[in-house]
This record gives C-alpha cells, structure tokens and sequence, in this order.
C-alpha cells in the first residue's frame, strides 16, 4: 500500500477576508473530495486572507494512479480556484 500526500500553496488575490477565503477553499474541498475521493486539510497561513497551504492525501496500491489523481487535482484546482497555486510538494510513504 502506497500512501501519497499533496500539499499546495494556493494565492487568492481576491479574498478580502477570512470568511470569504473560508467559503473560497470549502468549494474547493467539496469538488476535490468529490471527485476524487481525498482528504482534505489547511495546513498553514489560517490566519491570512489571501493565501493558504493545504494537503490531501491518497492511498493505492500503485504509484501510478496516485501520480494521475494528483495530477488531476492540480489541474482542477487551477482551473476552479479564483487564485494561483504557488508551489506543489508531493510526497509518498
């Protein structure tokens, strides 16, 4: 069994309070575990509006299909976060 972790630094140059940086990475919780069946947490920056570090992490019995899922979730998180992802780390165990 080969667990996969994904931590992303996200930039939300449009949120202009915690609350709406909240809502903003909610959305983003619910369509990734969605679809692609992660858990999902904030990790750093919880007390800045607009910027986040947050982990998910995977488990499967092989590499690949973790590589293909975290590849996935960045491109989706690219494509419905009102930001930038700064910086991705991806780690196994």
């Amino acid at each position: 069994m080969i667990i996969g972790c994904l931590v992303l630094e996200i930039y939300l140059p449009y949120s202009h309070s915690l609350k709406e940086k909240r809502q903003r990475l909610k959305r983003l919780k619910d369509r990734l575990k969605t679809r692609h069946n992660v858990a999902f947490s904030e990790l750093d920056y919880q007390d800045k509006w607009q910027r986040s570090r947050i982990g998910m992490v995977t488990l499967n019995s092989r590499k690949v299909v973790i590589e293909k899922t975290f590849n996935q979730i960045i491109r989706d998180t690219e494509e419905c976060i009102d930001g930038e992802v700064l910086n991705t780390e991806i780690s196994y165990l």
